[in-house]
């Protein structure tokens, strides 16, 4: 009959659909596998290069001066050796006042443009102006934080032994300063740690090229100097820089030992907001450099071109995963319990056929859910949480238990405002800024 054959038709889309999706969820999984891996450290360098800490801030005057101060303040580096340029972009408070207070070297950003609503701009101004710094004050590289960040104590001094090595392009390990908060900010930390502790870690070990993208990233200045700046236009510049150094032929490193703690959403409408912009800015991304990966991958057999290819691919198969199978499955179940129970007219199978199928495939979707969700939320959690429980933010492991327990119900929310960000326009907003908790104050 015909809908039997239309059923056997969606049946093979569906498990082409299923191979698509698990390339990437097995990526996921080797990170996990491998995680056990030693960490890659740098030998200890007595040359001191000059740092240049770039900041770009629009309105943050609750949180500017103390992150200046404690920059400025609590680095075991040489003072002469680093400093911090604020770029204040379109700012209606005293963000800029408050920065030059805490001793910042301050860049006023002033652009009436609405589509600059967007961190890429002040970072290319402060980029361009720190290139132009020649003699004396040149500067060797530059670490992009954002407002509200806290770095470690040894952070300048572990980029710096990277760089000493001729690192050109590296990103730190992403810890949380607010990662004990709630459910949101603690969750948000362990997506961010799973990405340093396994993923980098990993691709570090196994010579392919870190995703230096977000807070933290060091770019050397003759890198800059050589491929034109930050030569970024779209939402998700972050990684876009890096997709583009990639296809300069610049390789990105993971330095472990030097560590920032970022402020972690701690709603759920920021937690929303970050990953929607997240969503929409990677599947634009995707979209535009998909056959580059690809290309690049056969012209130099490096595999960490298809490696991204597939981690970004996860922005599109988001909608295959929310639309696709929901959809598939309804009508799955439908078709063979009316086929194997409501005396539908058969010529290819029979009832009964469709009867089995009915159970076979609830136990084979409720194994695979709940080992996915065993490996990805309970195993990953308690990992984390037992590793790196300092870094997320934690005094005590038992801090992190609840977060652990409730981390699968997370990745569904995840996932599922990624897939909103992949159908939807970009846009920024503001967030909700947390202050550091008073251990990492000054």
């Amino acid at each position: 009959m015909w809908h039997e054959i239309l059923f056997r038709v969606l049946s093979i889309v569906n498990y082409v659909v299923l191979i698509i999706v698990a390339i990437p969820v097995l990526l996921q999984v080797l990170y996990i596998v491998l995680g056990f891996l030693p960490k890659k450290t740098y030998p200890k360098s007595e040359k001191k290069g000059r740092i240049a800490y770039l900041i770009p801030a629009h309105n943050e005057a609750d949180v500017i001066y103390g992150t200046v101060k404690d920059l400025l303040e609590g680095q075991d580096y040489p003072r002469e050796k680093f400093d911090v340029f604020v770029v204040a972009h379109n700012c209606t408070d005293d963000t800029a006042e408050l920065a030059e207070k805490a001793g910042a070297n301050v860049l006023v950003l002033n652009d009436p443009d609405p589509a600059h609503r967007m961190a890429l701009y002040p970072l290319k101004h402060g980029i361009a102006h720190i290139l132009a710094q020649e003699g004396e004050g040149a500067y060797d590289f530059v670490v992009h934080l954002d407002a509200d960040n806290r770095i470690d104590p040894a952070f300048s001094a572990r980029m710096n032994d990277a760089y000493q090595t001729g690192v050109d392009f590296a990103r730190p390990y992403e810890g949380a300063l607010n990662g004990t908060q709630n459910f949101y900010s603690k969750a948000s930390a362990m997506i961010y740690a799973f990405d340093s502790r396994y993923g980098s870690r990993v691709r570090e070990r196994l010579h392919l090229s870190a995703h230096v993208n977000g807070s933290g990233a060091m770019m050397s200045v003759r890198m800059l100097q050589k491929t034109g700046g930050y030569d970024c236009e779209l939402v998700c510049d972050d990684a876009e820089f890096n997709m583009k150094r990639m296809f300069d032929g610049y390789k990105g490193h993971f330095v472990e030992d030097a560590v920032v703690y970022e402020d972690m959403p701690s709603s759920y409408r920021d937690t929303y907001n970050r990953n929607k912009r997240m969503g929409s800015g990677a599947s634009g991304l995707f979209k535009k450099n998909a056959g580059k990966l690809w290309k690049y991958f056969f012209r130099t057999g490096d595999f960490s071109f298809l490696e991204v290819y597939f981690l970004f691919s996860l922005s599109l198969l988001n909608v295959l995963i929310g639309v696709w199978l929901p959809l598939y499955y309804i009508y799955h179940f439908l078709y063979c319990g009316f086929a194997g129970w409501g005396g539908m007219a058969l010529s290819l199978q029979t009832a009964a056929y469709y009867q089995s199928m009915v159970w076979n495939t609830l136990f084979s979707a409720l194994g695979i859910a709940v080992g996915l969700f065993i490996l990805f939320g309970y195993v990953q959690g308690i990992f984390l949480a037992v590793s790196d429980y300092k870094k997320l933010g934690a005094s005590r492991r038992r801090e992190l238990v609840g977060t652990v327990l409730g981390f699968p119900a997370f990745l569904v929310l995840y996932g599922v405002t990624l897939l909103v960000g992949a159908c939807s326009k970009p846009s920024w907003g503001k967030v909700t800024r947390n202050l550091p908790p008073k251990t990492l104050q000054k």
